[in-house]
């Protein structure tokens, strides 16, 4: 072959080689620069949590789950070139879609809040405060009920005698670190029922049935006003040696005390036989402890008993009004006609 035409050969093999290093070097700045961009896959802020011991590749992962990102691969390769990888930090964090990679990085680096706020809503169980505590990533294990209550009756000398921290999770807006012990927390919530609910009851004769009374207006009842009358009825009820017959003691036994987490709440003819000291159909008296975590207006409805000439009630099924009746008959014609 003439020299001329090997030189051309070479010439366009090398011409070849660099236009495609060109053109792959070109796809690669151009993904790079595409993986970069925010991923704009939504509007609303994320809470995005980065816990202890959490790797860059267990970080990106959740970032790209949560949508975060448009190319994991391209965050990697930024984490790990630039230096970063070892530099995030534990904490909770608000992220936005808007926020592109290097903005991302940079976030994650500076460190985020270490308390994430949390509520309580009035009427939740103790199981029930547990899975909104597990849903915030706030509880470190499954149960708040796993500790004994000899832990907190010396610093809490109401607990004496007492069974269950049924009814003393105050139901409230708290701060908590992330990642709390069972015990913190629980010491954050008696330290708040200390401060608000104690004062009503204490010195108070049987104020623990007091609270019992509460935690069942608190699942029964809507109304201030008709909480009262309620609570009324259900004192005449015990002073008559009646039994109580509240749906809501039923629920909490069918639900196993986690109401929010319940497939079907609802008492039906065949629950009112389930046996159990919760069970006022069967069981005269109180039953042994709170079903709920009351609020300060339900403590406050239990304290102040209305006296009126009904003696039964029921909740109206599309509304949820609550109805009165005097007698017997007149709660079964309101049966008929509301539920």
């Amino acid at each position: 072959m003439p020299t001329h035409l090997q030189e051309r050969g070479v010439f366009n093999f090398r011409f070849l080689l660099v236009l495609g290093a060109i053109i792959v070097l070109t796809l690669g700045m151009a993904y790079l620069f595409y993986g970069l961009q925010p991923s704009f896959a939504g509007s609303d802020p994320v809470r995005f949590q980065i816990k202890k011991g959490d790797s860059f590749r267990v970080i990106g992962a959740e970032l790209s789950r949560e949508s975060l990102l448009r190319s994991i691969f391209v965050f990697k390769a930024y984490a790990l070139l630039g230096g970063y990888a070892q530099k995030f930090k534990p904490g909770v964090y608000k992220l936005s879609f808007s926020m592109s990679v290097p903005m991302l990085v940079r976030t994650l680096t500076e460190g985020g809040a270490d308390e994430v706020t949390v509520t309580i809503p009035e009427g939740s169980t103790i199981r029930d405060a547990e899975y909104i505590l597990r849903s915030a990533d706030i509880l470190e294990s499954n149960s708040l009920r796993s500790l004994g209550m000899e832990q907190f009756s010396e610093k809490y000398p109401f607990l004496s005698g007492i069974n269950s921290l049924e009814g003393f999770v105050f139901p409230d807006t708290y701060r908590l670190k992330a990642r709390s012990s069972e015990k913190e927390i629980l010491e954050k919530s008696l330290d708040a029922w200390k401060l608000k609910a104690w004062p009503m009851l204490e010195g108070r004769e049987n104020w623990y049935e007091t609270l019992i009374l509460a935690s069942i207006l608190e699942r029964e009842v809507p109304e201030f006003e008709d909480r009262k009358i309620v609570a009324g009825i259900l004192l005449k009820r015990i002073k008559n040696i009646m039994p109580l017959q509240i749906d809501a003691t039923i629920s909490y036994v069918k639900c196993g005390g986690a109401i929010r987490e319940c497939e079907n709440p609802r008492v039906g003819r065949n629950d009112l036989n389930l046996s159990s000291p919760y069970n006022t159909y069967q069981v005269l008296g109180w039953p042994p402890g709170p079903i709920s975590n009351p609020g300060l207006p339900a403590l406050q409805a239990a304290l102040a008993p209305k006296t009126s000439s009904y003696l039964y009630y029921l909740s109206a099924a599309k509304t949820g009004a609550t109805i009165f009746a005097r007698t017997l008959e007149e709660h079964n014609l309101n049966r008929a006609k509301y539920l």
